[in-house]
Formats: structure tokens, C-alpha cells, sequence
């Protein structure tokens, strides 16, 4: 029995689209380039991976069919599929170690590798599950994800912890200057702690698969793997191994100036003021004064921009220097219409947070200009 399908254009699209998001174009190992295709009790499922993530997208199947498995190149199958009218019908059949691809007037034959060369992420033992809300999830990434390091060398900062406590889920994210947190209600089956760091591409690809519904996931956490199930999609990530620094040490104390803005004003004139820092650095220099935050910024070509925003404030004068970025990052996440801003002296960090105390609080190391 050879393995066959036939199955719409829309119905295999989905899936495709889905998975090939992880299959890396440039790969060490030709199969990594190509999706696993498996046809077994009705189903079709479609596995890409890239040895570090791993996604399984399944498509229920009528018609005929014959079970079987094989790996095909995902980014041919995926132009194949998208270039196809809409309400194609596609039949698929392997023949002589190739499969061959009819649909309409068209037909298209394509190399493949055997399923058994095909990489899965061993699996281990789920220690620690817990469900949360999809939309709840993808916001505690949208809010968070900007903080995390690219490339540092500091490994377990280039990824996002998911710390589970007893009805709560936090993820923290930090690059050494700045930190993003941010909290939601998770249901979990026991009260421990649980700590793992989850890889830059694990974070972005779980982001891309949730949608803003009410759904619920059901998240695992092993020791070397983090899992979720969301619709028809089973996502698999391995874990940082590493220690992620004490977040809890890093949230300054004692701020005694607080600050409250109209956050889009305050973004504006920090983007404005920016146009004119150095390009490099990105510093600008903040002064404050009652109720008056003014925004200055030069560069090596002694050009300087000067910005004034009105804010509540009533205490003493300071002038801090900060990396324009990192605010106009954390101002982009920001939800309500007032920023809170706590600063201490010109060397502590700035906490920054919704003006309401929401569920997001952010850190931003000060800079020396």
C-alpha cells in the first residue's frame, strides 16, 4: 500500500503555512529543509523542525487514502500549494520516491527523503502542566518579548523565562539594560515554583500560532522541553539551560520620585528628540522639574533637539540620561492613556509601568552621557 491523499488546497495550506515558519532555508542537514508528511488513521499530519523547535499541524482527511510517511522540501510544497487556485483540490501519491502532485490541469513531481531520516525532539516526561487563556498568553509575550537579548553571550538571556507559580504565570524578559515582566492567572495542578527558559525562536514562534480567542493551552514543562497544544498545532521547544538571573533583585526600591504622563505625548517628544541623539548610543537626557519633563538630545555633529512635556510631578529636581529606545519600547507596550514613571537619584534604574498598576512592569538601566 502506497501512501496517498487527496485533500483541498485550503485544508492542506493552513497546516503548510503553519509549520514551515520553523524549517530554516539555509540548513546543515538537507532533511531540516524538508516537512515531514504523515498519513495515519484519517489524519495527515505535517512536522517541520529545526532541531530546536519543533511544530505538528494535523489536517483530517475524507476520500481515499493510503497511510505511509515521507519528507518533502516544505518551501516548494508551500509555493506549490499557495500558487494553486483557491478552491483546488490536490491529490498527492508516492511513487518510486517521488511524490507526485496532481491538481486540475497540473501536475508537479517532487524529490524526497525518507521519513526515518526525519530528526523529533526526544521526548521527555512532562514534570509540570498548566492551562492559560491563548489571549492572555499572547499578550504576556507581546508585552515581554521585546526585552530579550539577541546573540549575548550570556546564553540564558537570548530567551524568555516562564516562571509558573501556584495560579499565576510570569515571563520575564531582560537583555542586561533593560527587563520586561508581566503577570497573568494560570491554572496549575500544584503550588511549586517552576522555572524554565524558553529560546528566542521558541517565543516567537509560540506567539505566531496564538490567536486572540478565548481558547484555552494546556503548556508542559519538562526538564529539557516545553510543550503546547494549540487548535490543531502541537508546539515542542527545547529549553535554555542555564540559571535566569534574580529578576527580583534587579526591580529598584525606593524610588521616591514619581512621575505620571500622558504616555502618547511623552512618546512623541521622546521620538522626536531622538531623531538627533547619536546614532550609536542613542542616549538622551531627561531633566525633570514640577510638573515639567524636558527632553534633550545632541549628537557628534553638535545638533540638538530640545522636547517639553507637562506631567504630574511635585518633587525634586533631577536630570538622568537613558537610551531613547528602551523607553520608546516600553512606552509601544504600554496600554492605558497615562504612563507611570519611579526614578530614584541619577544613578538608579526608572521602573515603568501602566499608570493604573497593571499586570506589566518594566526596568531601564540608566545611562552616563
Amino acid at each position: 500500500m502506497t501512501m496517498k491523499l487527496s485533500i483541498s488546497r485550503d485544508q492542506l495550506l493552513k497546516p503548510l503555512q503553519q509549520v514551515s515558519g520553523v524549517v530554516e532555508k539555509r540548513q546543515t542537514l538537507p532533511v531540516l529543509a524538508n516537512v515531514l508528511l504523515v498519513v495515519d488513521a484519517g489524519k495527515l499530519a505535517l512536522t517541520g523542525t529545526d532541531l530546536e523547535v519543533e511544530l505538528i499541524a494535523r489536517a483530517d482527511l475524507a476520500g481515499e487514502f493510503g497511510d505511509g510517511e515521507i519528507t518533502v522540501p516544505a518551501r516548494k510544497l508551500l509555493d506549490i500549494c499557495k500558487s494553486l487556485p483557491a478552491s483546488a483540490e490536490i491529490e498527492l501519491k508516492l511513487d518510486a520516491q517521488k511524490l507526485s502532485l496532481k491538481s486540475g490541469k497540473s501536475r508537479f513531481t517532487l524529490t524526497t527523503l525518507p521519513a526515518n531520516e526525519f530528526p523529533n525532539l526526544e521526548e521527555g516526561v512532562g514534570a509540570f502542566s498548566f492551562t492559560i487563556n491563548q489571549k492572555a498568553l499572547k499578550k504576556l509575550i507581546d508585552k515581554t518579548a521585546f526585552a530579550m537579548a539577541q546573540q549575548d553571550v550570556r546564553y540564558y538571556l537570548n530567551g524568555m523565562l516562564f516562571e509558573v507559580t501556584e495560579g499565576r504565570l510570569r515571563t520575564v524578559a531582560t537583555d542586561g539594560h533593560r527587563l520586561a515582566m508581566c503577570d497573568a492567572p494560570a491554572r496549575t495542578e500544584s503550588n511549586d515554583r517552576m522555572q524554565v527558559i524558553v529560546p528566542r525562536k521558541g517565543v516567537h514562534e509560540l506567539a505566531r500560532l496564538l490567536t486572540d480567542d478565548d481558547g484555552e493551552v494546556t503548556i508542559t514543562l519538562g526538564t529539557n522541553h516545553v510543550r503546547a497544544t494549540v487548535g490543531n498545532v502541537t508546539f515542542t521547544s527545547k529549553l535554555i539551560d542555564g540559571k535566569f538571573p534574580d529578576y527580583e533583585r534587579v526591580l529598584p526600591k525606593g524610588g521616591d520620585k514619581v512621575v505620571l504622563a500622558n504616555r502618547e505625548e511623552l512618546r512623541q517628544s521622546l521620538s522626536r528628540a531622538s531623531i538627533l541623539s547619536n546614532e550609536k548610543y542613542r542616549g538622551i537626557r531627561l531633566q525633570l522639574t514640577p510638573d515639567l519633563l524636558r527632553i534633550q538630545a545632541n549628537n557628534p555633529d553638535q545638533e540638538e533637539a530640545e522636547d517639553d512635556v507637562t506631567v504630574e510631578y511635585n518633587g525634586g529636581s533631577l536630570e538622568i540620561g537613558f537610551n531613547v529606545q528602551y523607553l520608546l519600547d516600553v512606552l509601544g507596550v504600554l496600554e492605558t492613556a497615562t504612563a507611570k514613571v519611579i526614578l530614584g537619584d541619577a544613578n538608579s534604574s526608572a521602573l515603568m509601568q501602566d499608570a493604573d498598576n497593571g499586570s506589566a512592569l518594566y526596568v531601564v538601566m540608566p545611562m552616563r552621557l
